[in-house]
């Protein structure tokens, strides 16, 4: 049997009979199938969550200078950290690190802040729209599968993607070594051979990366010793078991550690209420989740990290998620990605829960943004394209989509409004932005008063897990779908049979007992 290339609405629907590619990416700033954007779907495109209501505001000059002044450095989204104190500093002093009250929980580490971000890389990609341009979602296509299919780690397959695998066995991806342990794929000049560019934005979401890669490839091992007898149906089989393990863990430990476990339970039990995809056609991402309530996950995001306990001459890495100084160093004394270096892995017991008391919180969702994200380098910016701060970027993007007020979005849920009194800091514009408020900006004041700033509240936590769920249940290939009772069917280290992070962490071979740390 060979492999074989369809297009990716098709190969979904055939995935689970064995066949073995999905439609992936071809972008600048990573090495993949240059055909694979035209492989995506006609029909692929951004959604509306709520078509009948208006924009929170209109696209004037005034409107924009206030939210890009909102957003910029300094301004009123700035969490000011104290960058000067360095990044060990600003992790182990108490007075300057902002934990999660549920940092003794696994669902509230600093890794979920990158799965989330993983997440948005597999289901979501907008290529063309212009921040501050009213666009129409509809005319604007979504470069990557509408599914929690892994198409971001698969790309287009063996054969339309040769340089994902590995030569030897097809079946197999590349991972090569960065020094001590495993890495991307790279090209000479350090860019990533990967299906989608953006997942070596930074060092956590290239060990994640990796790690999917070297799970696929222990997964192929797995199902070979019961029985696979070639290459395609090895790959394949793999595959399903990788996705469906992901899609567990998404359902189960990621989700529910973003909105609560009984907001995922309500949707599972009692239906879905706005976002009406029931199958694979309908299944768009909407505009309120892509350009506003998912981007939540930027507030969990901490100034620095420690990367690895001993990767730096035998002593832990700490850098800063993005620091100015590290542009062009050949081995950055930060953590973007783009570069290869004997320490630059992850040790996961600082970003998961291994129970050697190692793990780290991820930070609140507030309206307060890490310092490092207001100057991002451009090349952490899918379109390499001014303003560098993440914030501003955001903001700017609720002009273009011309998304709804938080509040108009929060009536026509029938969820508590929040009152202009909590947006008192946002009157001084005189744009009415305290009873008119960007969804992002509302959605973060609601996890805070809401949720505690643990979990989102009400309305961003309805989008974010409606279409999430939504877009698994739309999926006839998931496992949600094609097999609502199956449970994970690879070891876990607690016994328990829930698997969780650490054990998708063993199984790929990088947890810390595996690594000697």
């Amino acid at each position: 049997m060979q492999f074989d290339t369809f297009s990716c609405r098709a190969s979904r629907r055939r995935f689970l009979r064995g066949l073995a590619s999905l439609a992936g990416l071809g972008a600048t700033g990573a090495l993949a199938a240059p055909s694979a954007l035209a492989r995506q779907p006609a029909a692929n495109r951004f959604t509306r969550l709520f078509p009948h209501l208006p924009p929170f505001a209109d696209a004037t000059p005034q409107m924009a200078a206030a939210l890009a002044d909102i957003g910029r450095p300094g301004g009123l989204m700035d969490a000011r950290d104290n960058l000067a104190a360095g990044p060990v500093a600003l992790i182990v002093d108490p007075a300057l690190n902002v934990t999660n009250p549920n940092a003794a929980l696994p669902a509230g580490t600093a890794g979920t802040t990158f799965m989330g971000q993983f997440i948005d890389h597999d289901i979501t990609f907008d290529t063309t729209s212009r921040l501050g341009v009213p666009t129409s979602p509809r005319q604007s296509p979504n470069a990557r599968v509408p599914a929690l299919d892994l198409d971001s780690v698969y790309g287009a397959g063996p054969v339309a993607d040769p340089l994902l695998y590995d030569p030897r066995d097809r079946a197999k991806f590349r991972v090569e070594s960065g020094g001590l342990f495993e890495d991307l794929p790279r090209m000479p000049d350090g860019t990533a051979i990967v299906a989608d560019p953006r997942n070596d934005e930074n060092l956590v979401i290239a060990g994640l990366q990796a790690a999917f890669l070297k799970f696929h490839n222990n997964a192929v091992d797995f199902v070979r010793a019961r029985g696979a007898t070639d290459s395609a149906q090895a790959f394949a089989q793999a595959r399903r078991l990788t996705t469906w393990h992901y899609q567990w863990l998404v359902l189960n430990e990621i989700l529910p550690s973003f909105i609560g476990r009984a907001a995922v339970n309500d949707i599972l039990v009692r239906g879905r209420r706005f976002y009406r995809a029931d199958d694979e056609a309908a299944a768009g991402v909407p505009v309120e989740f892509q350009g506003a309530a998912y981007r939540f996950g930027h507030t969990l995001v901490r100034p620095s990290y420690r990367a690895n306990l001993r990767g730096d001459n035998g002593v832990a890495f700490f850098g800063f998620v993005f620091d100015p100084v590290a542009q062009g160093q050949s081995d950055p004394v930060d953590l973007r990605g783009g570069a290869r270096a004997p320490r630059r892995f992850i040790g996961w017991q600082t970003f998961f829960d291994f129970r050697d008391g190692e793990v780290k919180p991820r930070k609140k969702i507030d309206t307060r943004i890490s310092t490092p994200l207001f100057n991002l380098p451009l090349g952490a910016i899918a379109d390499g394209s001014a303003p560098t701060s993440l914030p501003q970027r955001n903001l700017l993007r609720h002009l273009t989509w011309q998304l709804p007020s938080g509040q108009r979005i929060a009536e026509a849920m029938h969820a508590p409004v929040l009152s202009p009194r909590d947006f008192s800091e946002l009157a001084g514009y005189g744009l009415g932005l305290e009873r008119n408020t960007p969804l992002w900006y509302y959605v973060l004041r609601e996890a805070e008063l809401i949720g505690g700033g643990e979990i989102l509240g009400p309305v961003g936590g309805r989008i974010v897990g409606e279409v999430i769920i939504g877009l698994l249940q739309a999926d006839r290939d998931s496992y949600l779908s094609a097999a609502p009772h199956w449970m994970p069917t690879l070891p876990t280290t607690t016994g328990t049979g829930n698997f969780r992070m650490v054990d998708f962490l063993t199984f790929a071979g990088v947890s810390p007992a595996q690594r000697g740390q």
